[in-house]
């Protein structure tokens, strides 16, 4: 196999960790001696052993020698609840490292690399490193940004309305469409709504797929009134100990003060969210917020589900965009497109004016 064949096994493996691995990236792992691979391994969950450990775990015979492939920097540091793997390699005798991607946190971004050409060890990195930089978007942005990666998802009709002038919207979109929902949301550590969200539609914000036994989501409100519900689903639920309220004002009602953090400004949500090691959350507002969050260059990703149907006068999708020219306009890329029953879904990386 060839240098680029490895490194996309390392891709496939890292993959299997999908949705369980956050705050920690996707990584896999691929160990070749000999010409032979001897060892495979991905990183399974938060808190587990990294993919080079795993790889290391399942060798076939002595790694000393060989060769790993990796889909990023081994780390180097010991703030974390796992053994650094750069160490780890230095002490099985592993000949060379090749590496997609450098890893942007700041406690390695290239420091894994210098310990391990410190001990005598090759190493080679950037090999197929968009595809690399493209399987942890999230973990990249956050890292840089020191902010959470924002998902939004949002259902329209084909003139681009969310629901009737009256507010009914349940269901634009089919069933297919409504099932591939919930399994975005599994993938993601966290739903955003706002308070006018939880008012008019009481959402559980939860993963509901038949068989589900995984993690769900943390449920994030945001409201500067702080006038919520108190019999919401959200604050009275088995999962109301998973519910954050940020909020400008008082809260209107009594909840567990831990989970209630009053704030000034949406960058002050963005950081306390970060520190709360949260890197990728879904969105699933009304136009006032999201609208909000992509004036303010806060929205990565959108996702559409797109039914081929009209309704005239009704909700859009968003609010004033602040868009000034059609030079300027937010924008889509690297999309990705396909079909769930009669709907359309759509989904790309956001760029706004200021990208």
């Amino acid at each position: 196999m060839t240098h680029e064949e490895l490194i996309r096994k390392t891709f496939e493996l890292a993959n299997k960790g999908l949705g369980n691995t956050w705050p920690n990236p996707l990584v896999g792992a691929v160990i070749v001696k000999d010409g032979r691979i001897i060892g495979e391994g991905y990183h399974h969950q938060q808190g587990q052993d990294h993919a080079e450990i795993d790889a290391l775990k399942n060798c076939s015979e002595s790694p000393e020698g060989a060769t790993i492939y990796v889909n990023l920097e081994p780390c180097c540091h010991t703030k974390k609840t796992t053994p650094p793997c750069a160490q780890r390699l230095i002490q099985e005798k592993i000949k060379k490292v090749v590496i997609a991607n450098l890893d942007p946190n700041p406690l390695v971004n290239g420091q894994g690399v210098e310990l391990l050409r410190a001990h005598g060890i090759e190493v080679e990195y950037g090999l197929l490193n968009e595809e690399g930089e493209a399987l942890n978007e999230a973990f990249f942005l956050s890292q840089r940004k020191q902010r959470p990666f924002i998902h939004f998802k949002g259902a329209i009709t084909l003139d681009g309305k969310t629901a009737l002038p009256s507010g009914e919207s349940q269901w634009i979109t089919g069933e297919k469409a409504r099932a591939h929902v919930h399994e975005l949301r599994s993938l993601h550590q966290g739903i955003i709504v706002g308070g006018e969200t939880v008012r008019k539609d009481n959402p559980r914000l939860t993963v509901r797929l038949p068989g589900y036994g995984g993690k769900q989501p943390w449920r994030i409100v945001l409201t500067k009134s702080g006038i919520l519900p108190e019999d919401a689903h959200l604050f009275t639920d088995e999962l109301k100990h998973q519910t954050l309220i940020y909020t400008e004002q008082d809260l209107s009602f009594s909840f567990e003060a831990s989970q209630v953090i009053k704030v000034k400004s949406l960058s002050e949500v963005m950081e306390d969210l970060f520190q709360r090691r949260f890197i990728l959350l879904m969105m699933e507002s009304g136009p006032e917020l999201v609208s909000t969050f992509m004036r303010e260059g806060l929205i990565d990703r959108i996702s559409l589900y797109q039914n081929p149907s009209f309704l005239g006068p009704g909700k859009s999708l968003f609010n004033e965009l602040g868009v000034s020219s059609l030079n300027l306009r937010p924008r889509l890329t690297q999309l990705e497109s396909k079909w769930l029953g009669e709907d359309h879904f759509l989904t790309g990386r956001l760029l706004c004016s200021q990208d």
